[in-house]
């Protein structure tokens, strides 16, 4: 498949499709949150390395977050502060957000702070994503490389350099909400206050 347009890329996420988009870190691979295994499966990667979930709003996680949780409060607050960033929340997930990660009862959320993904996510609504690249490779920058690699996946070609490295180049720091409050998990791009409570 040869590289597409954000509208075309747009269309092909809604319905079903696997995509691939620049972000502020690393290159996206995305999919419809109901379609998760179609992304273990091209990129062979275990079912133990959860997926990010990826929107334009704070209010699309909801559904997918335990919004009864006594904390969730502390963690808008949180998400204010630092969406739209290179910061992923590992949050406790509602019974919807527990089919996304097999055997997870926590989910990663983030807002790229990009604007021609947050253009795509807007149009498609929450996506799960991970970096562009097999398991265990490093992620591929370009989005040239990333159509050679998979060309099965839509990737975006318009109105971006194809052969220009995207994003930073680092990951997001990741960081979990736990009964003691918030733990790194991974540093990234970012340092997070873990006193935010």
């Amino acid at each position: 498949m040869a590289l597409v347009s954000l509208s075309a890329l747009v269309t092909g996420a809604r319905s079903g499709k696997l995509v691939s988009f620049p972000t502020d870190t690393v290159p996206a691979l995305a999919v419809r949150p109901d379609r998760s295994r179609d992304i273990f499966t091209l990129k062979q990667r275990s079912p133990d390395k959860p997926l990010i979930l990826m929107a334009a709003r704070w209010q699309e996680f909801l559904s997918f977050l335990d919004t009864n949780h006594p904390a969730l409060a502390t963690w808008q607050q949180v998400a204010e502060k630092y969406f739209a960033g290179a910061v992923t929340l590992v949050l406790p997930v509602s019974d919807r957000g527990y089919d996304l990660n097999q055997g997870f009862k926590t989910l990663g959320v983030r807002i790229p702070d990009s604007k021609i993904a947050i253009a795509i996510l807007q149009q498609t609504g929450a996506m799960l994503t991970t970096s562009a690249n097999k398991s265990n490779q490093p992620p591929l920058r370009e989005m040239s490389e990333i159509n050679n690699a998979f060309p099965s996946v839509m990737t975006l070609g318009d109105g971006i350099s194809i052969t220009e490295r995207s994003g930073s180049g680092l990951p997001s720091t990741v960081v979990e909400w736990t009964a003691d409050g918030w733990l790194v998990r991974r540093q990234g791009a970012v340092d997070f206050d873990c006193a935010l409570h």
